[in-house]
């Protein structure tokens, strides 16, 4: 046991943890040379060309240190806030982790918080500042906010680069040497922590762990604390590229199991495996179910395709269990399903993934979060829709998620920034200069106002520099209306949405005039309205095409003009009772970029 090292690599997305992982691999031979591609851990082809990790990854190192042989597991971790729950399962199954920051950019907020979450699991830290190679890098600069983030010795800090290959030697003997190895008794019932899995269409789901104390043999009988189901562990073994079947996976190793399980959702991630006849006394602490923050509808475009759609989901959801999802109808959409996804990263990739994997086309409605409603009484109901919304003279408060944002960016932005977040209700919290010319700022905001294009207006006011990262700090009391759509009086379900009463006045107005450039001009008056409840707001109205009736008129009296509009009029009365419109599916994608 003395000679295993856990490890993972924590980094803001873009710093360039991908590619170290490559060369970590590269320099301890565990590919062969034939095998190497750029990215060899993301085997998506969304991560290879979005250059993100999607999903986390195990593979196991051997290191030859001083004549010895060391075992090395690296956990590869995603960067991106969204999925900020792997990175915590994976930090947990760990003793060490590298941070990597880019000598270019500099500490980053994703970089700030999922340190904390390696210093609250008690992990060492080896520095690393990687990326020195490029002409933009400032070393002295980066090794300074380095010290005061990590408080740690400059001479500790490991230059590198992972695109040349400099410093990785350096690196590998610091995991060796500044990593504990895991402490654990060998002797004691089995308990180990499942981090991650993934479904393997031949043999169901395989889920990855960590040993904490005990053994786990093939063919032993295990438990899921969690979920309480028993299975036969039929396969175990260690990650390398491959896969390799072990007899025994020892206290302080990382592994596989298969065991023949075909539902997702009896595997969580975070859950603890014991022995059936000899369980372990208690379960790893700190398991809690994945909380979706933004919720959308999904519809298949052709509605014949919702069965297809549903075994699509159903597939998806055994590589990504912090996908949720539920049936619903609409009026205008027909069938689909109410998905819970992480942020909006997590839905786009969901969407692309859908499109890709299954040749799925869908429609995505109005991304929202879920309010609590506290009715009149005493009930207390869950509304992640606004057609759930109850009536208002049921109503006695609603509360929405708030969370607490975190954003890093050089001084010179800090007016647009703060402007930006207090046009969202954002109210600040505390402003921290980390260098002279880099501040951190805290807001606590509704999560409702960052769902829709906080982020790309964030990146563009700020040049790309602001970096920014979040988490929940609970719900709050809000005064928030549900905002219908109406088509020549008909409401559009799929077009409504709950704002705040402050915006809804300007919500409604520019979701009208952009209704009006997109739907197109029928043969009758087509009038688009905003409406809470039953009080108008905004109006807008795409005229009716028309033919000169009166051309065929030279000359007469006015009556036989008057006449023939009078006909056309009360044709076109009649016709816009029996026509209906067709709403493009573009409006449904507008109504995010209203801006």
């Amino acid at each position: 046991m003395k000679n295993i090292r856990n490890f993972c690599i924590i980094a803001h997305i873009d710093h360039g943890k991908s590619t170290l992982a490559d060369r970590l691999l590269e320099y301890t031979k565990t590919i062969s040379k034939k095998d190497l591609q750029a990215q060899v851990l993301d085997d998506m082809d969304l991560e290879r060309e979005r250059g993100i990790t999607i999903k986390s990854h195990a593979i196991q190192m051997e290191y030859m240190y001083n004549g010895e042989k060391y075992i090395l597991n690296l956990i590869d971790t995603p960067g991106h806030v969204d999925f900020s729950y792997e990175v915590s399962r994976a930090i947990a199954a760990c003793e060490g982790a590298l941070l990597i920051v880019d000598a270019a950019q500099g500490i980053q907020a994703q970089t700030i918080s999922n340190l904390y979450l390696a210093l609250d699991n008690n992990l060492t830290i080896v520095p690393v500042m990687n990326k020195i190679d490029l002409p933009s890098a400032d070393p002295e600069v980066v090794k300074d906010q380095i010290t005061d983030l990590v408080m740690c010795e400059r001479d500790e800090i490991i230059p590198a680069s992972a695109k040349t290959g400099l410093g990785i030697e350096e690196i590998l003997k610091a995991i060796v040497e500044r990593i504990p190895a895991p402490k654990g008794e060998p002797e004691a019932p089995l308990k180990a922590l499942i981090f991650d899995s993934v479904f393997n269409s031949f043999r169901g789901i395989i889920a990855y762990f960590r040993v904490i104390d005990g053994e786990i043999r093939k063919n032993d009988k295990v438990k899921f604390v969690n979920t309480a189901k028993e299975y036969i562990a039929d396969e175990i073994g260690i990650l390398k590229l491959d896969k390799q079947p072990r007899d025994v996976v020892k206290t302080g190793d990382v592994g596989y199991i298969i065991s023949g399980i075909k539902q997702a959702s009896e595997v969580k991630v975070g859950d603890t495996i014991t022995n059936r006849d000899r369980p372990c006394t208690e379960a790893i602490k700190g398991f809690e179910d994945v909380k979706p923050m933004v919720f959308a509808g999904i519809y298949p475009v052709d509605t014949d395709e919702y069965e297809e759609l549903r075994n699509s989901m159903e597939k998806l959801q055994l590589n990504d269990a912090s996908l949720v999802f539920q049936p619903e109808a609409s009026a205008a959409l027909g069938f689909g399903f109410r998905c819970g996804f992480l942020g909006m990263l997590h839905m786009e990739i969901i969407q692309e993934r859908l499109e890709r994997e299954f040749n799925m086309t869908v429609i995505t409605t109005v991304p929202n979060v879920s309010y609590t409603a506290y009715l009149t009484n005493g009930e207390v109901e869950d509304i992640h829709n606004p057609s759930e919304m109850p009536d208002p003279n049921y109503l006695e408060r609603i509360e929405e998620p708030y969370i607490r944002a975190q954003i890093i960016t050089k001084s010179e932005f800090i007016g647009s920034i703060m402007t930006l977040c207090i046009g969202k209700r954002g109210v600040i919290v505390n402003q921290n200069y980390l260098t002279t010319d880099r501040v951190e700022l805290q807001f606590d905001m509704p999560l409702a106002e960052i769902v829709f294009d906080f982020y790309d207006k964030l990146k563009s006011i700020s040049k790309g520099y602001a970096s920014f990262d979040y988490h929940p700090i609970g719900y709050q009391q809000s005064d928030l209306v549900k905002l219908d759509i109406r088509l020549n009086s008909e409401p559009v379900d799929a077009l409504s949405a709950l704002v705040h009463r402050s915006h809804s006045y300007e919500f409604g107005k520019k979701m009208c005039e952009k209704l009006k450039e997109l739907i197109t001009r029928q043969q009758f008056e087509i009038i688009i309205q905003a409406s809470i409840g039953a009080k108008i707001i905004a109006r807008e109205t795409v005229k009716a095409l028309r033919k000169d009736v009166t051309a065929k008129c030279y000359g007469g009296d006015i009556s036989r003009k008057r006449k023939l509009l009078e006909k056309q009029k009360e044709g076109k009365k009649r016709m816009r009772q029996v026509g209906n419109v067709e709403i493009p599916q573009q409006a449904f994608l507008a109504v995010l970029k209203l801006d």
